[in-house]
């Protein structure tokens, strides 16, 4: 019996629905899915460090030094850090009377002058019995039993959740105790043809990736301390935790200038009331802030080693959350540095090509 060839259509089909059905199941599977991606990138964080000190004991051993001196390091800083956060949140919570006398005497007042809106006057004492007729006018619930299967479905979802994150350090071992055999069976599925120039273009990613986090972490916090020692010594009792949370929030650019920015004036605000002195010094202090990061820090610790101007990185963040929001923000740099690194690669590919040349020669036949 003659074996017949396929008909295109059909393979082509055959393709289409091989696809789809395969992005179905990655898109049910995210739940499964994500924990992995993060322990693949933690693991990926952490492999040069393993691989340095595995050059003296086990790789096992390594792995463990690294989580111990990291889980030791998180408990000093928060040691040190959570008094301190403790009592400027306390604080925070203190100016809870103020926030309801400027939203009664200056926003309300401002609103019944000069609109038809007409906002209900807030009392410390009733604020949470306007919390709750609020909940209730705008959020309805049947009967008690619909509320607590509401909670238990969130209670749920909330120790799923952590049982994730229990999950993700050890996977992130896994990952780690076989990273190398790992990339050894990656490159042995390349073609032979290829192989050379795919593992070069892939240290290179892997150079910019590294240095850009390198760089990025060193950035976050400098800046998280120009911005927090600056804001002390203005005397913003917010200060640090305005201060720290801006320098973290600057791993997306000019998000944490803004965010700090806004929440200091807030802050400001509350605390000195409508007093152009101290507005004009934070706002000295995000410029100088600024300044450092744009002009001393990033050049210094970043500078083109990610090879994108200030135009693409503004795209680049701007498309990354576009597409996936918070989290494109936040991979939208990583994600640029590689593709710029592909794009190199691709454009001296084109050069090298006939048709790149014959235009190139159209070009010096047309200028003799």
């Amino acid at each position: 019996m003659i074996n017949q060839p396929i008909d295109p259509f059909f393979r082509r089909l055959f393709i289409v629905v091989a696809i789809v059905v395969a992005l179905v199941l990655l898109y049910l599977m995210m739940p499964v899915i994500v924990p992995f991606i993060f322990a693949f990138v933690l693991a990926y964080l952490f492999n040069p460090l393993v691989k340095r000190l595995s050059k003296y004991v086990k790789r096992w051993i390594a792995i463990i030094v690294v989580y111990s001196t990291i889980t030791l390091g998180l408990v000093l800083l928060l040691w040190w850090l959570l008094p301190t956060l403790w009592y400027q949140l306390q604080s925070a919570w203190e100016y809870l009377p103020r926030t309801l006398n400027w939203y009664n005497q200056v926003v309300r007042e401002w609103l019944i002058n000069n609109s038809r809106i007409r906002l209900p006057e807030l009392e410390v004492k009733g604020f949470s019995e306007t919390l709750v007729g609020y909940m209730q006018n705008n959020y309805k619930f049947e009967d008690a039993s619909t509320l607590m299967s509401q909670i238990l479905a969130s209670s749920m979802n909330f120790i799923n959740s952590a049982g994730l994150i229990v999950l993700v350090p050890i996977l992130t071992f896994y990952f780690l105790f076989n990273w190398d055999k790992r990339l050894n069976s990656w490159k042995m599925a390349i073609p032979a043809a290829y192989c050379k120039k795919v593992i070069g273009i892939a240290q290179e990613c892997d150079r910019a990736l590294m240095e850009f986090v390198k760089g990025q972490l060193l950035v976050m916090v400098l800046l998280g301390i120009i911005y927090a020692v600056q804001l002390q010594l203005i005397g913003l009792e917010l200060g640090l935790i305005i201060g720290m949370g801006a320098g973290i929030a600057s791993f997306v650019p000019y998000l944490g200038f803004g965010l700090g920015f806004i929440a200091a004036v807030i802050a400001s605000l509350f605390q000195f009331g409508l007093d152009w002195f101290h507005l004009s010094l934070i706002v000295g202090a995000f410029l100088i802030g600024q300044a450092a990061e744009g002009y001393v820090l990033q050049p210094l610790l970043l500078g083109d080693k990610i090879g994108l101007s200030p135009l693409w990185v503004i795209f680049s963040v701007l498309a990354g959350a576009s597409l996936l929001g918070f989290v494109g923000m936040l991979i939208a740099l990583p994600v640029s540095a590689v593709l710029n690194v592909l794009f190199r690669h691709l454009y001296a590919y084109y050069q090298a090509t006939d048709f790149y040349k014959g235009r190139k020669q159209l070009d010096l036949f047309e200028k003799k």
